[in-house]
């Protein structure tokens, strides 16, 4: 087994970052300082929101100001955050993440400059990798049963994904360096099922061999593997890595992360009060059962009313998923589980690909998890990072 020997990414989308200063600022405040306490380098998988990227386009200094931070720090940056568009950190985040989605414009060229800003930051001699939305809410695109509407999206996304691969193939040409997209499927949205990601993979590489630029699209445009998303979903996380595989869809960043888990609710008041504890207003929180049939139902947030009295096919359900991206060396949070063994024969059968994909640890929750006795953020962060190093040893 083996895996990318490029140091292991952090996301920085875990702290505010509106502006290229307070980008640097928490680099400086916690990146480097967790690098420093771990004793091993790290990378910084940076959040540019537009803002930032506003910023940078028509100034080259702010760009210069971005290099000087990571290098003074002695940080690498190869793989960008691209998903969160406006600000991750306002007091209500929810839904508002997915917008816009990839039938826009705005979409787009938010993407284009922040590859284009990635050329700039990376070392020589490696690829890089933008983790972005995928492709848009469910409920923010349809009504449920309304599939006209949702074939109509999807055809526009493929458009706009066929325009950013091309752009992506003229950066190449310019600059040497190859970037590639990273759609990151999660539950809810157009893209939440390996099952769905693999069929629109199929319709984007038919299009795209129709328009001539199959060989670009499936060298620009992958996804990004969220373990804990499709833990989520309660997939089998070796078979859907392996689907993709055998569909030829590049997975060209894994996130490392972990979910919740509540094995026999009903059976546990403990849990559920304790669960409710992770009910917060900033960030969504689809929260899904496996009934006893095997049937995967949805609900579409985490709320205290749902953990007081849930729903008869949740209460029925011999286990319910969360997600809230826990820290990813915890096994349980008191009475509650997370789905860290997912996590681990996730990066099994990554380590089995017949290449590298990208690395990054991404719980960006540490601000609104629960309890007064939760680390500071840097020790946080050195914990999971640790952990996370020592499990790619093992597995190596």
């Amino acid at each position: 087994m083996s895996f990318s020997t490029l140091p292991l990414s952090y996301c920085t989308n875990v702290h505010p970052g509106q502006t290229v200063d307070e980008v640097a600022h928490g680099l400086a405040q916690y990146t480097a300082p967790m690098q420093a306490k771990l004793g091993r380098p790290v990378a910084a998988g940076l959040w540019l929101a537009r803002s930032v990227i506003d910023e940078i386009e028509p100034d080259p200094a702010r760009l210069t100001q971005l290099q000087q931070v990571l290098a003074e720090h002695g940080l690498v940056c190869y793989t960008l955050n691209t998903f969160p568009y406006g600000n991750f950190h306002s007091e209500r985040v929810k839904e508002q993440v997915y917008v816009p989605d990839w039938t826009t414009d705005d979409r787009l060229h938010y993407t284009q400059g922040c590859a284009r800003t990635l050329a700039s930051l990376m070392p020589e001699g490696v690829e890089g990798s933008l983790s972005t939305v995928p492709l848009g809410f469910k409920n923010l695109v349809s009504k449920p049963g309304e599939v006209a509407t949702v074939v109509k999206f999807q055809t526009r996304c493929i458009e706009q994904l066929l325009k950013l691969a091309s752009l992506l193939d003229e950066l190449h040409d310019e600059t040497g360096r190859v970037i590639r997209l990273a759609i990151e499927p999660e539950p809810l949205c157009l893209l939440e099922t390996t099952l769905e990601t693999v069929a629109f993979f199929h319709e984007l590489y038919n299009k795209a061999e129709a328009a001539g630029l199959l060989a670009i699209a499936r060298r620009h445009l992958g996804v990004c593997y969220d373990v804990c998303h499709q833990s989520v979903e309660f997939e089998d996380v070796q078979a859907s890595i392996a689907s993709l595989s055998h569909a030829l869809v590049r997975i060209n960043k894994v996130h490392i992360t972990c979910a919740l888990q509540v094995p026999r609710p009903m059976d546990s008041p403990d849990a559920r009060d304790a669960l409710a504890a992770f009910v917060e207003p900033r960030y969504l929180h689809q929260t899904l059962a496996r009934s006893k049939k095997g049937r995967v139902i949805r609900h579409l947030d985490l709320d205290r009313a749902f953990c007081e009295s849930p729903p008869a096919d949740f209460a029925e359900a011999d286990c319910w998923r969360v997600h809230f991206h826990v820290p990813v060396n915890a096994e349980r949070i008191g009475p509650l589980e997370t789905t860290r063994a997912d996590l681990r024969s996730a990066l099994v059968a990554v380590g089995k690909l017949e290449y590298a994909p990208h690395l990054e640890v991404e719980t960006y929750t540490w601000g609104v998890l629960p309890g007064e006795q939760k680390p500071d953020l840097v020790s946080g962060l050195t914990a999971e990072m640790s952990a996370t190093q020592e499990l790619l040893k093992e597995l190596s």
